[in-house]
């Protein structure tokens, strides 16, 4: 979940913001028409994204972004585009020109999700983003136990949560997981070392999933390099 503030004394301003949140996804929003209160939040809270306008009618923008957290990431929101020079001078990570439209804002969310994964402390980059019905569903990969493919389709079992289902190949998705956590043991299935119980050449049992996973004869030189890396481990029962 991305948490996020926004601070406009436009309510109108404020209600679209929080309509596109919505839309895109995974995202806490809270919203301030006092700038007063919403740097009090941003201090108190940490938001991973800030939306700022500039000119507002007891506070300017720019100057606000000057007292912000260090390493927070700032989205400015104005009706003046002569703003912009003074908005990137203050490390904005981006500039929304209002009207605001969606396709904009979407761009600017996903430019704040690069910097998070980049200069971020705060975890954001153990997760990955996959689109679900027309949503972004932010996914924490240690939740992840198996992925299995569901022809275009990815089914994701996760953890005392729902399991997720995304128009993504399992190729496409096994670039975005870590290899060191996670394996390809089959065409259909890619799981996590850190949820293997026991295992043969032939099978794979999970903790939290009932199923027992297939080993595909073409992964068995991946199954044995597999092997290799959970005796070093001490923590897993062999077959």
């Amino acid at each position: 979940m991305i948490k996020c503030v926004a601070i406009d004394d436009e309510p109108i301003a404020l209600s679209i913001i929080k309509e596109y949140c919505s839309r895109y996804g995974d995202v806490k929003l809270e919203c301030f028409t006092s700038p007063i209160s919403g740097m009090e939040c941003i201090r108190t809270t940490r938001p991973d994204i800030v939306f700022l306008d500039i000119e507002m009618n007891s506070h300017n923008g720019v100057a606000l972004a000057r007292e912000l957290p260090e390493g927070t990431c700032l989205i400015f929101t104005t009706a003046y585009a002569n703003y912009a020079i003074d908005g990137f001078n203050v490390d904005a990570v981006d500039f929304l020109h209002k009207p605001i439209f969606y396709p904009r804002f979407e761009k600017a969310m996903e430019k704040a999700r690069k910097y998070l994964r980049v200069n971020d402390d705060r975890n954001i980059g153990d997760t990955i983003t996959l689109k679900v019905e027309h949503k972004n569903v932010v996914i924490n990969i240690n939740d992840i136990i198996v992925v299995e493919a569901m022809d275009n389709y990815v089914k994701i079992y996760r953890k005392d949560l729902p399991t997720v289902i995304s128009q993504i190949t399992m190729k496409e998705l096994e670039t975005m997981l870590p290899a060191n956590i996670f394996t390809r043991v089959h065409r259909s299935f890619i799981v996590s070392l850190r949820f293997i119980e026991k295992y043969s050449n032939r099978m794979i049992c999970l903790h939290n999933h009932t199923r027992t996973i297939p080993v595909g004869r073409k992964y068995l030189s991946v199954f044995n390099s597999l092997t290799d890396m959970l005796h070093n481990s001490n923590s897993i029962q062999t077959n």
